[in-house]
């Protein structure tokens, strides 16, 4: 008998294992520390500051922290997992442990200015652009 091949199939077949492996996969508690997490970071760029928003939800924020050099931003931490608690899970899909994340600057910065703030799950640093970078507006004068 010949039969046909079906390259659709063979990708319904092979989706169905992946959702079957997810779904055995109990997600329980003491697997949520293992894992790896990266918090997701926006950057933005006034004409005097450099400024990062990061998600750092179920945080306190002394389990934060931050530095900043000529070059480069780190923010790191670690999002304990409450393991006192008694609630019995079912699935644990947020990451808990350790993270770090680093970005270059680009610009001269003034390190001693930098400031942070952490409310409603965002950290934000606001970082203060060195002098010689802001732009100056000369004015002109008329003869």
């Amino acid at each position: 008998m010949i039969s046909r091949w079906d390259p659709f199939r063979d990708m319904s077949v092979l989706q169905d294992r992946i959702n079957r492996i997810f779904n055995e996969s109990s997600g329980r508690a003491e697997n949520a520390s293992s894992r790896a997490w990266s918090p997701v970071v926006d950057i933005i760029e006034t004409q005097s500051d450099l400024v990062v928003r990061a998600e750092l939800p179920g945080m306190n924020r002394d389990d934060i922290d931050i530095e900043v050099t000529g070059e480069s931003l780190t923010i790191k931490g670690e999002r304990v997992f409450d393991e006192a608690s008694k609630d019995d899970y079912i699935r644990v899909e947020r990451p808990y442990g350790p993270f770090q994340r680093s970005f270059s600057i680009g610009v001269p910065v003034q390190s001693d200015k930098v400031k942070a703030s952490y409310r409603d799950g965002i950290l934000e640093v606001t970082i203060p652009k060195a002098e010689e970078v802001k732009p100056k507006k000369i004015k002109v004068n008329a003869e």
